[in-house]
């Protein structure tokens, strides 16, 4: 009996795994992005939020696929053995998200930071460590709390949102204002062209980055095979819809220059429509920022997991707490090199490394599917898409890193 292995639990159903995917698209986007797309894109933001989607949407089709295909913790590193049979590329690929989540998470601690030094003035490190171990905490406590936690941090996130397209809806209904169209960039004196659009969208794509991590989590999931394919595509749905409200209202209420000066784009959007202090969207976004990085020490811990569980990791990783049923030394583990990475490294380096390991994750996935489908195109009980997706999905990730690299020698 003392001998006997403890298995995660499964306790996450449909409606819970979509919230947890969507709070860690959000927790990385619209409420940081939306002034950075409109200074590139202008009153056509809702245009690159909607082009973004659908590059992230190729990908997302793949994940769905892969997830019922194998319904297990670190699934990328599955993914990528079933394609290519190499323990090497598997174990990689495991680190790479493991770090990517590991930055991620910090790059938010850093902008939680940001947020609450507009409330009140505390030592940066402080508030980073102090955000950290709490999450650590919390991730611990078990995956059914983590979860519930996300999902509550989520509806406030969504319900943030909400407020702001209603009361700019409202503004540009009451005063009579007249929406400027999509494609109109008249009010900065320059014509309408197409690369703004499409610069917009290679920022946007960052705000869609999240729905992969809900494999992580797939041995702790009611029903994987039916309810990880439609989490992915409900949360990434509901997201799309929700970025383009919120950057159409954002564009008509704000100017599209001014916006993309501020540090806190909703909160002006806010500010502009209300004519009230912006307090309130102040604390949400705190909110969404902290719902991010929990997510991201949530799937830290379980990629550890499922890869010693595979044989690619230390034995040790595999271990699940009695009371808890979560692997309680990977969330350690994650929880230390995250708090590491917070105070080692800057925000940009931060951002810059997690878009770079996640780009290069995806085309491996898609890469993966397309050797995967050669071989068992469709097996039984799993609902498959068209090879054309994960050959799309793999092409797009790649222009991305090829611009983002280019941007960068250029710049």
């Amino acid at each position: 009996m003392g001998n006997e292995k403890v298995e995660l639990r499964r306790s996450i159903g449909l409606v819970l795994l979509t919230l947890y995917g969507l709070g860690n698209i959000l927790g990385a986007g619209i409420y940081v992005l939306v002034g950075k797309v409109a200074g590139e894109a202008g009153y056509a933001a809702p245009v690159s939020f909607f082009i973004a989607s659908i590059a992230a949407g190729f990908s997302a089709f793949t994940y769905a696929e892969l997830s019922a295909r194998y319904p297990v913790s670190a699934g990328e590193a599955v993914y990528l053995y079933k394609g290519f049979k190499l323990n090497a590329l598997s174990g990689l690929v495991g680190l790479m998200l493991a770090l990517a989540g590991v930055a991620s998470a910090a790059a938010l601690a850093h902008g939680f930071a940001g947020y609450f030094q507009e409330i009140a003035h505390v030592p940066e490190n402080l508030l980073v460590g102090g955000l950290i171990l709490t999450l650590g905490v919390i991730a611990s406590w078990g995956i059914g709390e983590s979860v519930k936690v996300a999902s509550l941090l989520t509806v406030i996130e969504i319900a943030g949102l909400v407020i702001i397209a209603t009361v700019g809806l409202d503004r540009l209904v009451g005063d009579g204002l007249t929406p400027a169209l999509p494609l109109d960039n008249s009010s900065e004196g320059r014509e309408f062209v197409l690369d703004g659009i499409f610069v917009g969208a290679f920022l946007a794509f960052y705000a869609f980055i999240g729905f992969e991590d809900m494999i992580n989590i797939a041995e702790e999931v009611k029903n994987p095979q039916r309810n990880l394919p439609l989490a992915t595509i409900f949360s990434l749905i509901a997201a799309t819809v929700l970025y383009a409200l919120i950057s159409y209202v954002s564009v008509n209420v704000v100017d599209p220059q001014r916006l993309s000066e501020s540090n806190a784009p909703l909160a002006l959007v806010y500010a502009e429509s209300t004519g009230k202090d912006a307090l309130l969207i102040t604390i949400i976004s705190l909110f969404a920022v902290v719902n991010g990085a929990l997510i991201q020490i949530i799937m830290g811990s379980r990629i550890l997991y499922g890869m010693a569980n595979n044989g690619w990791m230390p034995q040790f990783l595999t271990s699940i707490n009695a009371r808890t049923q979560t692997p309680l030394i990977s969330t350690v583990i994650i929880t230390l090199a995250l708090l590491i990475f917070a105070l080692a490294f800057p925000f940009v380096t931060l951002v810059e490394m997690t878009s770079y390991l996640i780009l290069s994750v995806f085309t491996l996935v898609n890469w993966a599917l397309l050797r995967i489908k050669k071989v068992d195109p469709n097996p039984e009980g799993v609902k498959t898409f068209p090879i054309i997706i994960p050959i799309l999905g793999m092409t797009v990730s790649l222009l991305f890193i090829v611009l983002q690299v280019g941007q960068t020698i250029l710049s």
